[in-house]
């Protein structure tokens, strides 16, 4: 019997899916497996214990005993092979070895090592570990329906302990049976482009779309299409240019038409601080107190930025906190040399047991000093909601953020709301949310094969800003505003607040003129005369380039058309002049359809190997939007599905050093580069007071994050 079983463990390898049930008594193994070899029109392997007890019962009323297990298992491999042999593409398993391991440990506290070890080896594809969420049914060989809580408890440890790849069940048997399906077609599908099924089984945990990571892949190993520049958007060419009279019409207009509209802000608030700091980080790695002079430090790497930090050391507004610290620390403090100063208030700004300020998210970092307190980016950014987004004594506030991160910001927030409301009589509704996992993508070694950490597990990084359309999208309010954490401003909230409030009123303005026309285009009774009306609105106010086909098509035709072009979410994006700082801008971009459109393009995105483009490039004349207003539901006020507009062909590929190691990564396109490519987009030139990104900790000694 042990040879026999030992022969049958070497059956060769098989193009064969073959899919294990397992789980206890009752949970509808058998069921699904006959449901799914008809789907499949294939074969499924029975319950071989089942017949082979039942007739040991017929013949002298005995029960199964630990006698009974190898001979059980032996039956039940032999009789899989044979249904391998005539099984078409998939081969279902009622029940398997592992089953009988299990079985054999519970009831008798003892498993044969040969049929031990043969479990053990033995290969499936996948197991669908089955549920004890239906109901319990009593037969003559099945126990009783006390404790399968435990017995699932040991079935489920047992696939872990012996590292299979396994999905769970729930559900009632139609929806079991759809979950199969999907999971089977998609592990098919992962097994044709290489994965395992312990890999399969990680994606799936993740929630990660396959055919995302398909598409990633061939993005790695074909490349990413650039963007084709036809030219720089540019004030009156693309751009549009207001006086501050024009800002404060925009702005009244705004307010006098916002009491029926719900008002949000989004504010992106995900990452942390390390970048701020990374000078300091490498000063703290690479030098030497007892050895070298700050001052050659500086020299020796050519650090400006230590320079500029050292010496305008007591304006940063975290300067008394750490001082008070260090001179709690260090009782003789006073009398240490200023380069031991400066060292020992840097390494204490950076120290985990202390500030951690590179490890803290933005937004809860001491940002501005006020006379009576010092300020983070949070509090800047309720206060300034308050002023443009709220209505009705209601001022709405969405940030995304790291989930780590939350419960310092609910601290800060918390300490908020009841001052807010008592000042302002305006009630803070603050949301959050996380970056959805099933956004990470996957990372490659130089050949382009997938790269895998220490343990052999497929590694995902975070698809970068461009995630976040996905919590964009779970918004429900009427006009959002988006600004990011870092971009706000010392004092003057209610100058920069005029220039919100005016792009707002732009957007108001241009939707109650897309709704009217939309509903016009609804009854299917307009004239070609206002057919014409709509044609210029669309080139001279939305700056929509209608292709040169639109002439030969019939009349039904072109009004379909029309309709789709104004059916769109809408973004008005305010714009500052481009003064040297890194980063993306507005250009007029050509699709691969002919179609010539406003996009916000960065410069990894363009071929600077062609000299025309690169020319293109470099003529830009201004900068990233630094705020945007975007309205997300249709004429018919129902939200759009804001996934269903993103160029999914105008990612990034970048590279990166994890474990150690070199790899390339793939980022989604940005929030407002290719994730909004498909909006109606009006940009508008605003002022330089609007823009005041905090990227590092050295630019918080500019004049509007400093005292006035």
């Amino acid at each position: 019997m042990e040879e026999n079983l030992r022969q049958l463990q070497q059956t060769g390898a098989t193009e064969i899916i073959k899919i294990a049930l397992f789980g206890p008594e009752s949970t509808g193994k058998t069921t699904l497996a006959k449901q799914l070899a008809a789907y499949y029109k294939t074969e499924w392997v029975p319950e071989f214990a089942r017949d082979y007890l039942q007739e040991k019962w017929d013949k002298n009323q005995d029960i199964c005993n630990i006698d009974d297990m190898l001979p059980i298992a032996y039956g039940q491999t032999k009789l899989e092979n044979e249904c391998l042999f005539l099984a078409n593409k998939y081969l279902f398993c009622d029940t398997n070895l592992m089953v009988t391991k299990v079985f054999s440990e519970v009831y008798y506290g003892y498993c044969d090592p040969l049929l031990d070890q043969a479990a053990r080896e033995h290969k499936y594809d996948l197991f669908f570990l089955t549920d004890i969420d239906v109901p319990w049914e009593k037969d003559d060989l099945r126990d009783q329906a006390e404790g399968r809580e435990s017995v699932f408890a040991v079935f489920k440890q047992s696939l872990i302990d012996n590292k299979k790849p396994f999905i769970t069940l729930t559900g009632d048997k139609d929806l079991r049976l759809n979950k199969a399906i999907t999971i089977i077609d998609d592990l098919t599908e992962a097994k044709k482009m290489g994965f395992s099924s312990i890999d399969f089984v990680q994606i799936y945990e993740n929630e990660i779309p396959l055919k995302n990571i398909k598409q990633q892949l061939s993005f790695f190993r074909n490349g990413i299409a650039k963007s084709n520049l036809v030219a720089p958007a540019t004030l009156f060419n693309g751009i549009l240019k207001l006086s501050e009279n024009d800002f404060q019409e925009k702005a009244t207009f705004f307010d006098e038409n916002k009491s029926n509209l719900k008002l949000e802000k989004f504010v992106p608030a995900s990452g942390a601080a390390s970048r701020m700091f990374k000078f300091l980080l490498s000063f703290l790695q690479d030098f030497d107190i007892e050895n070298e002079t700050i001052n050659a430090y500086i020299n020796r790497k050519k650090d400006s930025e230590l320079s500029i930090f050292i010496v305008a050391l007591e304006k940063f507004p975290f300067f008394n906190k750490v001082d008070k610290k260090l001179r709690e620390i260090y009782p003789n403090f006073e009398y240490l040399d200023r380069d031991h100063k400066n060292y020992y208030f840097i390494k204490l700004l950076l120290a985990k047991d202390y500030f951690d300020f590179s490890a803290k998210p933005k937004g809860a970092l001491p940002f501005h000093k006020y006379k009576k307190r010092i300020v983070t980016p949070v509090e800047e950014h309720l206060h300034e909601c308050m002023y443009y987004a709220s209505s009705d004594g209601v001022s709405n506030m969405h940030f995304t953020m790291s989930e780590s991160h939350l419960g310092q910001f609910e601290t800060i927030i918390n300490s908020l709301k009841s001052e807010v409301k008592r000042k302002s009589e305006i009630a803070l509704n603050v949301s959050y949310s996380f970056q959805n996992k099933n956004t990470d993508t996957i990372a490659v070694d130089f050949k382009n094969n997938p790269f895998r950490d220490e343990n052999g597990k497929l590694f995902f990084r975070p698809g970068g800003h461009g995630a976040l359309i996905e919590n964009l999208n779970q918004l429900n309010s009427d006009i959002i505003f988006i600004k990011n954490i870092d971009n706000i401003i010392h004092n003057n909230i209610e100058k920069t607040a005029r220039y919100k409030k005016a792009l707002a009123g732009i957007l108001i303005e241009l939707q109650e003129i897309i709704f009217k026309y939309l509903h016009a285009l609804d009854t299917n009774k307009i004239q070609q005369e206002y057919l014409d009306e709509i044609l210029l609105f669309l080139q001279e106010k939305l700056n929509i380039r209608i292709p040169d086909s639109f002439d030969k098509r019939n009349f039904d035709n072109r009004v379909t058309e029309i309709k789709a072009i104004l059916n769109k979410p809408i973004r008005v994006c305010g714009m500052v002049k481009n003064e040297g700082e890194s980063g993306g801008g507005p250009f007029w971009v050509k699709d691969d359809n002919g179609i010539i459109s406003l996009q916000i393009v960065e410069s990894s995105q363009v071929d600077l190997s062609n000299e025309n483009q690169k020319n293109i490039l470099n003529a830009s004349t201004h900068f990233n939007p630094v705020d945007l207003v975007c309205g997300i539901k249709n004429y018919k006020k129902e939200k759009f599905d804001l996934t269903q507009f993103v160029d999914h062909n105008s990612g990034f590929i970048v590279q990166k050093t994890i474990f150690g190691r070199e790899i390339k990564s793939y980022e989604l396109p940005g929030l407002w580069n290719g994730a909004m490519a498909n909006w109606i987009t009006i940009f508008v030139q605003v002022p330089l007071i609007t823009f005041n990104p905090v990227k590092s900790v050295n630019d918080l000694l500019k004049s509007a994050h400093q005292p006035q």
